[in-house]
Parts: structure tokens; sequence; C-alpha cells
């Protein structure tokens, strides 16, 4: 490692699939920005996040422990947990010396019309902006987007509408959205800019979280125009599914009954999802020629990611809740710095989103604390160990998550083939073979010949969230 440290940028994008970059298998995605990413850097085509919800899973990534073991389970809880502060990343780089930046979510706690309560989280700069719809922030004047929409002179009511983030209604679910110029995602962007060229002696880490491509579907009149909505592909669905879902029904997700694809103009939906996320590409383009033009490239490392998936329709479902098939769980991971990390290398490793952290420390010469779940990817970046292998499961939760009927807790356990889904204090559960079945369309839960497998893939998945389980206090005395 280089005697400089690096800076970093961190783009998280906010409920964006695994399967949406033109240069990992998409042909129906415009994302150059992205496919240079990728061959500029390593892309981990089998990375999962550890919730399929956001604040769980963003407390995760940011502090390399699983969401459980941080007390940190639900979207909408009063306030992140103060013990817990010490261990996010940002606050560790600050204290070494790293000027930290935000711009978009955070999400750390309840941001629903209120300003989001923040921890001691290391952010100097604190552009925050929790969704761009028309909703009334308390304290008021502090959501920076919105202020800065005024201070263009956009009337940010009348630019957005009135939106529902949830519905199957398709108006609600993929209309044209304010303009790009004016789009919280390029306002991130710029915002990133600005930061990351500010002059400044030591290292810095800006964190880029825009909200799309987030529901509703809702990208810049000029993005959705461009989208060739025919050539879309459909959901995943099989028929049966309508019925088949229907046991599932008592288990929190914001699809409250399964839907036909066929039903809706799902295409549209899915151009509208695609062309969000372009846009996202164009603010990456800007970000690292913005890198490039101020000769901070070679000393810069990029990650790319998002919280978690998207259902967009597959299997009868829309949003997120408590399931775990690939669209909500498999999301994007790509980091880059080139000169020091491989280039154009795409692993096939199982990897978790709790693994970002470690590796940064280990790249900036921090201990990983011995009770830490991430593993650091630094071997596998900087080629010195098999580039296909790093875990041999990975693993995702749901514990009352979202402000369902249900209070609904699940845990999923994945091994590369066999993908186990329990539902606590239920009966029902899925078991997938993704090697033969990779579009999880039929269950084995109840297969007796699965049985041995069931077992095997519960004995690990208890195994494993004992063990990960918070001691305490450190033993000081023998008692």
């Amino acid at each position: 490692m280089p005697k400089r440290m690096p800076n970093i940028l961190w783009i998280c994008t906010d409920q964006q699939r695994f399967d949406t970059i033109h240069a990992l298998g998409n042909p129906r995605i415009r994302t150059p920005n992205l496919d240079r990413l990728v061959s500029e850097g390593v892309a981990f085509l089998n990375a999962y996040s550890q919730s399929p919800i956001c604040t769980p899973s963003r407390a995760s990534f940011l502090t390399g422990y699983y969401p459980s073991s941080l007390h940190v389970n639900r979207n909408g809880a009063a306030y992140f947990p103060p013990a817990m502060a010490e261990r996010l990343i940002t606050r560790k780089l600050a204290k070494i010396g790293y000027d930290c930046g935000l711009a978009g979510k955070l999400h750390l706690s309840a941001a629903d019309r209120r300003v989001e309560l923040r921890p001691d989280d290391g952010y100097r700069v604190f552009r925050w902006s929790h969704h761009p719809y028309p909703e009334p922030f308390w304290p008021t004047d502090q959501h920076d987007y919105q202020r800065w929409l005024r201070d263009q002179g956009v009337d940010w009511e009348s630019a957005y509408g009135a939106k529902k983030l949830e519905g199957w209604d398709g108006g609600e679910l993929y209309s044209p959205g304010i303009e790009a110029r004016y789009h919280q995602t390029t306002w991130c962007a710029d915002e990133a800019i600005a930061f990351m060229t500010e002059p400044r002696q030591g290292p810095w880490l800006m964190s880029v979280n825009p909200f799309d491509p987030h529901p509703p579907f809702d990208p810049p009149p000029e993005y959705l125009e461009r989208m060739d909505v025919a050539s879309m592909p459909m959901p995943l669905f099989d028929p049966k599914e309508m019925e088949s879902q229907l046991a599932f029904r008592g288990i929190d997700h914001q699809t409250e009954e399964p839907r036909s694809p066929y039903d809706y103009d799902a295409r549209r939906m899915i151009a509208a999802y695609y062309a969000q996320i372009e846009l996202i590409d164009d603010q990456v383009g800007r970000m690292l020629d913005a890198l490039e033009a101020s000769g901070q490239r070679e000393n810069t490392i990029v990650i790319f990611t998002s919280d978690h998936g998207e259902m967009l329709g597959d299997h009868g479902l829309l949003f997120k809740g408590c399931r775990f098939y690939e669209g909500a769980v498999h999301v994007p991971l790509i980091i880059s710095w080139p000169g020091h990390f491989q280039e154009g290398l795409r692993s096939e490793a199982l990897v978790e989103l709790v693994d970002i952290v470690p590796t940064l420390l280990e790249v900036v010469g921090l201990p990983v604390p011995g009770d830490m779940h991430g593993r650091s990817l630094l071997p596998i970046l900087t080629g010195q160990v098999h580039p296909h292998h790093h875990r041999d499961f990975v693993l995702s939760e749901y514990h009352d998550a979202l402000a369902r009927p249900y209070a609904s807790h699940g845990n999923m356990i994945f091994d590369g083939r066999y993908k186990l889904c329990i539902y606590h204090g239920r009966e029902i559960g899925e078991l997938y073979d993704l090697q033969e079945d990779p579009h999880e369309f039929h269950n084995l839960w109840y297969e007796p010949d699965m049985l041995p497998v069931k077992l095997d893939l519960m004995k690990r998945c208890f195994d494993t969230w004992m063990l990960a389980i918070d001691l305490g206090p450190p033993r000081v005395a023998r008692f």
C-alpha cells in the first residue's frame, strides 16, 4: 500500500438490483460509465446485502457488523444506538484525518417528515436529502435538496407532484419526474464534485447516496422518452405463483397480494426503473471525470453498490419486505483503484456488504476488530488469493423491519447453490436450488429428499447467528 492514504468515493444507490449493469450481462440498459468502472476494477458478481431493507442494511455495511448485533433492525427507529456510533467507518476515518462528506441519504434512523437524528458519524459536510418528494420536514429548512431547488427558483411541490411511495396504479409506479438538471441524483453528484475538488491537505471520503432507483419509478422525462419499452424484459413470473404466494400473506411485504405482470404495463415500469439507473450512470461518469480532471483518480478508491434490491414484479411482488429472492438481496458491488487493485476482474466469490468496512480498514492500516463479521476483500482486490472464493455462504436477515402488521422475522443463508429462507414462528419456508432453478420458481421446502440439505443449512445458519452474538464488555477477571 502507498504511504499516502487514498481518497474514497463511495456511491450507494437505493434499491438497485444486481442485474442492472450492461457490462455484467444486461443488454437492455445503457451504463457506459459503470461499464468503465467494471473495466477499471473488480466487479463482485455475487454480493449480498445483509438485509433487504434500508436502515439495517446501511447500518451493517457502514460498520462491518450484522444488523441484529448492532440492535439496528427497523426502518423508522427513533435513533441510531449511541454505543454503536464508534463502529461507523466514517467516524473511524475522521479520527485519523479523513475529511468526510455526504450527499443524499444516511438513513440510520427515522426520516419520516423529520430530519434524521445524526449519531456521531464523522461527517464534516452533511448535505442531507432522504427522499426528494413534496413532504415538509422538521426542523424546517434542513432538507438540503429541497432548499437547493428553492434557491434555483424551482417549486419542489409542483416539480414532483403528490407522489405515493407504494401502490400498484401504473400512473404512480412509472411516470415522468423532474428534469435531469434539477434531479436529486444530479444534485448529489454536484455536491460530491464540489466536495472532492475542495483544496485540502489530507485524504477524504465522500458518501454519495441518491434516492434513486427507489420507487416511485419517475425518471426525468428525457430519460424515460429514450427508452425502448417494447424491448424491456418481463418480470420473472410463473402463473402458479398467483396461488403459491398466498401462503406468504402473513409475512411482511410491501406487496400485500401477488399480481400478474400481465395485468399492468410491466415493461413500462421496468423501462422507468432502468431510466433512473441510466441517470445514475451519467452522474457516475461526471464524478469519475471530475476525479480525473483534478488529478485524483489514481489515488481514489471508488466503490459502487446499493443497499438492497427491488422485486420489480418478479414472482408477483414489487418493492421490498421479508423475502429473500435474488432481486431483493443480490446487489451490485464494484471496487476500483487503478494501479493498486486488479482491473477488469469479475469475481464469482460469495461476498457480503459487511466486507467493505474491513477492506477499508486494512487499506488505511487500521486494525480490524476481532469480533467484526465482515472479512476484508483486499486479498482478492490485490490478487493475493484465488479470485472466486471468499465465503462459504452469505447471510441476510429481517426483524420487524417495516411498519407492517405482522412484525415478521426471517433469515436467509445461501451457499452458492442452495438458498434457505426461514420465517421464524411459521411452518412455511423456502429452499431453492439456484444451480438447477436460477429464477427461484421451485420451492423445495417440503421435498423429503431435500431434508439433509435443509437441516445442514439450518444448522449453519443457526451456528453463525449464535456465534455472531454481541458478548458485551471485554472480560477482565475470571469471575
